[in-house]
């Protein structure tokens, strides 16, 4: 089955703010449920196996599924907790009295409130500021220009001052993780990058030089109770069943730690000891199987024999390290598999060049309805 399906941007604007993530699905995720309407394939509960930034657990989320959600990053992890596993507006009703911020006004909400305060914030030379920005790492061979020395400096006052408030219990675990994506996703509207932290411009980008500004996350407010993980989803597969299982693994042997670093170190934020011209965490405990071919392969046979589902669903694509041939021949051994493609725009940095050179690939939708 082929579909057609040319609306995909390289570079994502997820509900206002701008995400870089390779193989994001944010523009494919309504192509994804139309293709499983069709095939009639639904339920009750769903299982984001590769969350990244959690944008298809969050279209199934709106859908009333029970969602289940996993990743190695813990930048994932944060965008889990306050998209899947909140339920409501964050209230921050012990934080406002403090901060003598009124609880409400004409136009702002409690959120909103809160996310003017952190604007306000003057810059702080910490962790961030000291090792990507220009004037933090002057000394350097090459001095990183992740960031301006204004905007690293803003991030580490945002987020020392968010970890603040949790550890002296002025904010709740689900108002932290809400914070804490807040400023997460907008980081990369201000990073100098071309679309991943692997590298940074040696010249400033325009966007690079604005001033960093919050804005309030959108909360999908929900009944059910979802659970979200920050570990290797294969360590999981015998105590989660589901009706729909969903496969994202990374397609070749670009592994996204590596790609993301920055991005894991501000949501963290443990000073981690850095290395290189990039100033790049250890990530020897955040490596995926997917991207290295053998690996790969033996790790879906173990997925797809040991998960508990009714349907897997493989999100892939016709250039990725596996083939199509050594695919079907894995899920064909655990029930009836039906391949469906659509044309998708490959991903490209954000540069003029890439603009140019467009070109389409064939995005893939394994499907797997268990035999059992």
């Amino acid at each position: 089955m082929h579909l057609n399906c040319r609306n995909a941007i390289s570079l994502v604007k997820q509900e206002g703010l701008l995400v870089r993530f390779i193989g994001n699905k944010d523009s494919l995720v309504d192509t994804i449920y139309n293709v499983l309407q069709h095939k009639e394939i639904e339920g009750k509960s769903f299982f984001d196996f590769f969350s990244g930034t959690t944008n298809v657990a969050r279209f199934f989320k709106k859908m009333n599924y029970q969602i289940y959600s996993s990743d190695l990053l813990y930048f994932s992890y944060c965008l889990q907790k306050a998209y899947l596993i909140n339920n409501a507006d964050p209230s921050f009703e012990s934080l406002l009295p403090k901060l003598k911020i009124k609880t409400s006004t004409l136009f702002n909400n409690p959120f909103e409130n809160i996310i003017d305060y952190l604007n306000s914030l003057v810059g702080i030379k910490g962790f961030i500021y000291k090792n990507y920005t220009p004037e933090g790492t002057k000394l350097l061979e090459i001095p990183r220009m992740y960031f301006t020395s204004e905007n690293g400096a803003k991030i580490d006052a945002i987020r020392q001052i968010i970890e603040e408030w949790y550890q002296s219990n002025n904010i709740n675990e689900n108002e932290y993780y809400i914070l804490l994506t807040s400023l997460i996703e907008a980081v990369p509207f201000y990073s100098n990058i071309s679309g991943v932290y692997g590298a940074f411009f040696k010249h400033w980008d325009r966007r690079a030089l604005k001033p960093l500004q919050l804005k309030p996350i959108n909360i999908i407010e929900g009944t059910q109770e979802n659970q979200a993980f920050n570990t290797d989803s294969t360590k999981l597969i015998n105590n989660i069943d589901v009706d729909i299982l969903y496969l994202d693994p990374p397609y070749n042997n670009r592994q996204y730690a590596p790609n993301y670093h920055v991005l894991e170190t501000i949501a963290k934020y443990d000073n981690p000891i850095i290395k290189g011209i990039t100033g790049m965490r250890d990530y020897k405990n955040q490596k995926s199987n997917f991207c290295n071919k053998s690996k790969a392969l033996e790790e879906l046979d173990l997925i797809a024999s040991k998960a508990k589902y009714k349907h897997l669903i493989l999100s892939y694509n016709n250039e990725g390290i596996m083939t199509e041939s050594n695919i079907l021949d894995i899920l064909n051994k655990y029930g009836k598999t039906e391949l469906v493609e659509f044309d998708y725009l490959r991903f490209k940095s954000h540069n003029i060049e890439s603009l140019k050179t467009k070109k389409y690939i064939k995005e893939q939708l394994y499907i797997l309805s268990c035999s059992n």
